[in-house]
């Protein structure tokens, strides 16, 4: 959910600038084609190069880190091609001045696909596999990590095999029908393109890059410091020091309650300027609603529950903490806020994801007629290629003979683009052969039946076209989302075949979270290489060993995540953070929904309470609604109402976050972009990526500092001072 459309535009701008001396006329840009002036790869030149592998890895670990760390906190999780690009050309067009290896765009790409690919693998560390451990279904991932480590290996390269051959379908075949721009990719091919057109491309890069350097270093810096001063440093309680100050202080103790204040985080802030306004202010709104509204009125009715805070702090009687899911506030009849407002927030995702695919019926529809064509086209091609020449015919007219050298040409052009495609030998054997070790691997290690093994697999390419197609129209991934349909229907599946409970849980969590791993694997580094004119074969290997770094590197953030912070694989009933302690710093809103619908799915009775399921029902019909009107009222001269309308995938995200801080922090972000914009245009355009990636890089690589230094026993949860914190806790 980057701001890609402004980075397309600054890029288009900058070429038309170039050739504006040239070009009276500049012809109508098309996203479809080849950029006009990219160069076509030199087969003399290597571009999978060592120096590109290794800057890519490292771009990709840190990302992995920081996506971990977000995720965790917030749900969200970022792609980093973009970081990859401006960070391969700012490193390697020095680095290449004092060699005798040249660096062009073709290298740079492959630098942003292997960083893209090292980045990824992230989402199934925040919420499927955190899900199985919060319910007791495994055993701890220092124990599981060579398990976990087989699994995500077995998913991601599936993935990847799986959609490898649906490059050329979605990337040229169908992607001007179906509308498929890829924004993200689109900007990042841009971006490399006009970084390397320039004349003095390297000299506009090394400014972004000090930005970059800055924004992560501060990020960085704050987040390791400010975990021994919260209060100062990190959250501003606002409430509270009006509360001190007895203003207004039973109202601020209500507010502080309910988790109103200013979290200073820069990832946040960062993803809010990187994100469209309306998404920030859809997030805000679901918080708005969710903990500023109905979580009163349901306290206030009766209909659901607090839980005063212990506290030995003269005037701090009224503290209450409403985020409880401990058993005794998880049930029908007695739920906190948090509990009640979770189903909202789940079934709503869940009605959304099917919604929007339901609208765009006119796309599948399309994509199988264009399926069907480009395989009897490819069928065709092979039988006039290999067809019988008549011996008997004679070359007599010389238009045949132009003909005949027409088509000769033709078809040495195509076996020179077959040439540089993926071919059928490159996936189609691993592809099976992984389909073998993922059925033997999740029966020995997980004792998961054949049946849903496969049924995962099978689920897992459906749903990875669901999310290419999502991605390249929309430029967001719904995926946890989808991933839920699998969930309900391995529960399914295991129910009906006499599986207990625990097994239900178990096997629908571990199938989704498979299936969530190899749906993970899109197609949008192929839309950046074939804008670029990479070949595929050398962008299918860069992601073949960024996928292998991802594999190594994102199971052992995750343990190192959850050595240092236990609460975050602790069944909430026995976390702490309920009744005064210090709450966990890891609230995994994507948990607790994947946590929620496997108990769901697999419960004999309803685990929702009838109020939450009847509000549940009514948000989800309203959602539903307001899709079909954006996709299929609101278009063509309408269009520009689409504005107006809320994102409602990001607006129930909220209810399923314990506090409405995450979003305060994400709007703050939001509205300092748009002034950023207004008072300095040119310098938005040209630094805010650069600012927001180092925000967002530097949190993450902080707190992963800090899991270290809790590890040791110097970190924060030991050390922090109560200054400036409600009740002198933070």
């Amino acid at each position: 959910m980057h701001r890609s459309q402004q980075h397309i535009e600054l890029a288009q701008g900058s070429d038309a600038d170039s050739d504006s001396d040239n070009d009276t006329t500049a012809a109508p840009f098309d996203a479809f084609v080849p950029l006009e002036k990219a160069p076509a790869h030199n087969g003399a030149v290597k571009v999978v190069t060592l120096r590109a592998i290794l800057l890519g890895s490292l771009c990709g670990a840190l990302v992995n880190a920081s996506n971990i760390y977000l995720g965790l906190r917030a749900g969200w999780t970022s792609s980093a091609n973009m970081i990859g690009a401006m960070v391969g050309f700012a490193v390697l067009k020095r680095y290449a001045a004092g060699s005798t290896q040249p660096f062009g765009p073709h290298e740079n790409n492959i630098v942003q696909t292997v960083a893209t690919a090292s980045g990824g693998m992230s989402n199934v560390f925040i919420s499927g596999i955190p899900a199985l451990y919060q319910l007791g279904l495994l055993r701890t991932p220092v124990q599981d990590f060579f398990r976990i480590v087989s699994l995500v290996a077995v998913g991601g390269y599936f993935g990847l095999l799986s959609v490898a051959p649906l490059r050329k379908l979605f990337i040229e075949d169908a992607a001007r029908d179906l509308d498929l721009v890829f924004p993200s990719s689109m900007a990042t091919a841009m971006s490399i393109h006009s970084m390397h057109s320039a004349a003095d491309g390297e000299e506009a890069a090394r400014p972004k890059l000090k930005a970059t350097i800055y924004a992560f270093g501060a990020a960085m810096v704050l987040r390791v410091i400010s975990q021994y001063a919260p209060g100062l440093l990190w959250e501003w309680h606002v409430f509270t020091w009006l509360a001190n100050a007895n203003i207004f202080r039973s109202l601020a103790i209500a507010a502080e309650s309910w988790g109103w204040l200013i979290e200073l985080s820069p990832a946040m802030m960062g993803s809010g300027m990187l994100v469209d306004f309306k998404v920030a202010c859809s997030f805000f709104a679901g918080s708005v609603l969710a903990w500023g509204l109905l979580g009163p009125y349901l306290v206030a009715h009766g209909i659901a529950f607090g839980q005063p805070v212990s506290t030995s702090e003269e005037g701090w009687a009224g503290l209450t903490s409403y985020k409880s899911m401990a058993d005794d506030f998880a049930s029908v009849s007695h739920p906190s806020p948090r509990y009640w407002l979770l189903w909202p927030g789940v079934i709503c995702t869940l009605a959304v994801a099917l919604a929007e695919p339901c609208c765009q019926w006119r796309l599948f529809w399309n994509l199988a007629l264009i399926s069907s064509k480009a395989a009897s086209a490819r069928l065709v091609g092979l039988l006039m290629r290999y067809r019988p020449r008549s011996s008997g015919q004679y070359d007599i007219l010389a238009d045949q003979d132009m003909q005949a050298t027409v088509e000769n040409d033709k078809e040495a052009a195509e076996r020179g683009l077959e040439e540089e495609d993926i071919a059928t030998w490159m996936w189609a054997p691993g592809a099976c052969v992984l389909v073998i070790l993922a059925v033997l691997l999740t029966y020995w290690q997980f004792d998961m039946p054949l049946l849903e093994s496969v049924l995962a697999l099978v689920l897992s390419f459906g749903m990875s076209l669901v999310a290419i197609q999502a991605t390249g129209a929309t430029d967001t991934t719904p995926i946890n989302s989808i991933s839920k349909v699998s969930q309900a229907v391995l529960s399914g599946v295991t129910q009906a075949t006499g599986g207990s409970i625990i097994d239900a849980q178990r096997l629908n969590l571990l199938g989704a979270s498979l299936t969530n791993i190899g749906a993970n694997q899109g197609v949008g580094d192929f839309r950046v290489g074939f804008l670029l004119r990479t070949p595929p074969r050398l962008q299918y290997a860069a992601q073949l060993i960024g996928t292998l770094v991802a594999t190594l590197v994102a199971p052992s953030v995750f343990v190192l995540f959850a050595t240092a912070y236990p609460c975050i694989i602790a069944s909430p009933s026995s976390s702490e953070g309920e009744t005064g302690a210090r709450a966990c710093e890891f609230p995994g809103p994507a948990i607790a929904a994947w946590r929620a619908v496997a108990v769901a799915a697999s419960a004999p009775t309803t685990p929702v309470p009838p109020s939450s399921a009847r509000f549940s029902a009514g948000l989800a019909v309203v959602s539903v609604l307001l899709v079909v009107v954006r996709r299929l009222v609101v278009v063509g001269a309408w269009r520009g109402g689409q504005r107006f309308i809320p994102n409602m995938m990001i607006f129930a995200l909220a209810f399923t976050l314990p506090s409405p801080q995450t979003s305060v922090s994400m709007m703050l972000g939001a509205v300092a972009a748009k002034v950023w914009r207004w008072k300095g245009p040119v310098g938005f355009e040209r630094n805010l990526f650069a600012v927001a990636a180092g925000l967002v890089a530097g949190e993450g690589i902080g707190g992963t500092v800090n899991c270290v230094l809790s590890i040791l026993g110097v970190g924060g949860q030991r050390w922090s001072l109560g200054l400036g914190c409600p009740a002198g806790r933070c």
